[in-house]
């Protein structure tokens, strides 16, 4: 006889009915929730300060390409918002409490804020950014594995989002700063 699939739907039941206040955190949770929700919380301070980063690169993009530049810086702010939200709302199902405490954000942060002088420093300094929060979720999803697959599905979707602003960024920078033609960097 094949082992079943499910625990059967009498233990399921009673199971459910045990620890309500945990709310989504039933007894089949795997990971540790207090481990998790730091790590959240770190990817949340990251969020917040990638937007405060794009918006302030928003406003002070200045020069030729400008425009269109500053569209991505917007675009790109408004998508780590949305990244923060969603991190903010998977701490609170776990049962924890999202930090947006300001004081401490850039030393939780795994991005660093870095303004730049230029537009293309700017650039550099997001797509920077973006390669840490690329490596960090890669390296917290790896960690996660099976033991908190919501988490873990949440935060790959967001990496697909850091990768596409990375590129993006890459892209830009080529626009911004077109290559050196190879005559010119060599030596006569």
């Amino acid at each position: 006889m094949a082992t079943p699939i499910l625990s059967d739907v009498a233990t399921l039941r009673a199971r459910a009915r045990q620890h309500l206040e945990q709310g989504a955190v039933t007894p089949g949770y795997q990971a540790d929730v207090d481990a998790v929700v730091q790590l959240l919380n770190e990817a949340l301070a990251t969020e917040l300060v990638c937007v405060l980063r794009y918006k302030h690169h928003y406003f002070m993009a200045t020069g030729l390409n400008s425009d269109s530049v500053a569209a991505e810086f917007a675009e790109h702010a408004g998508q780590e918002m949305e990244h923060a939200d969603q991190i903010a709302r998977r701490i609170v199902q776990l049962g924890g409490t999202p930090d947006m405490a300001p004081d401490t954000l850039t030393a939780r942060s795994h991005a660093e804020y870095v303004v730049g002088g230029s537009l293309v420093d700017m650039i550099r300094e997001d797509l920077v950014a973006e390669r840490i929060a690329i490596d960090s979720y890669r390296e917290m999803i790896a960690w996660l594995g099976e033991r908190d697959p919501t988490t873990r599905r949440l935060l790959e979707d967001i990496l697909a989002v850091e990768e596409e602003h990375a590129d993006d960024l890459a892209g830009l920078l080529d626009t911004v700063q077109p290559a050196m033609p190879a005559a010119l960097l060599m030596p006569h």
